[in-house]
């Protein structure tokens, strides 16, 4: 419902190769650590926003988004419902061209307040399923 497949598709091969992925830290247990390695696969830079702002796959890791000294092409966010929005707020104030959430983390204000601030955004999907299935659709 909050990722149709052509916004899914131009996030994933036309927003930018540089991913923000907020709550990604070294711990390879958690799914923000594995569904960053398959974005990096995929050709993504990966930089990690996490409080612990700790290197993760080589990349140097920022404690907020403000904090990062570049340009962000999306931010695909790893946190709690709950706290989803503010992240979603300061990925339109950083510039971001798109904001991700990940499955099960929904915000229904953040979804429309991103969108009418001319972001793209998905909601409740994994980058890590879509990629894959990008091969199989003609669009």
């Amino acid at each position: 419902m909050y990722g149709d497949s052509a916004t899914i598709r131009k996030i994933l091969t036309e927003s930018g190769d540089t991913w923000a992925v907020v709550g990604l830290s070294s711990n390879r247990s958690r799914a923000a650590y594995g569904v960053a390695e398959v974005l990096r696969r995929f050709g993504k830079r990966v930089v990690p926003v996490h409080p612990k702002a700790e290197t993760v796959h080589g990349e140097q890791g920022y404690a907020s988004l403000a904090d990062i000294p570049f340009e962000v092409d999306v931010v695909d966010v790893f946190v709690n419902s709950n706290l989803a929005g503010q992240v979603a707020d300061e990925a339109v104030a950083k510039g971001a061209k798109a904001v991700w959430f990940q499955l099960d983390v929904i915000d229904e204000s953040a979804y429309e307040r991103t969108r009418a601030a001319g972001l793209d955004m998905v909601m409740d999907h994994c980058p890590a399923i879509e990629i894959p299935r990008l091969g199989r659709s003609s669009g």
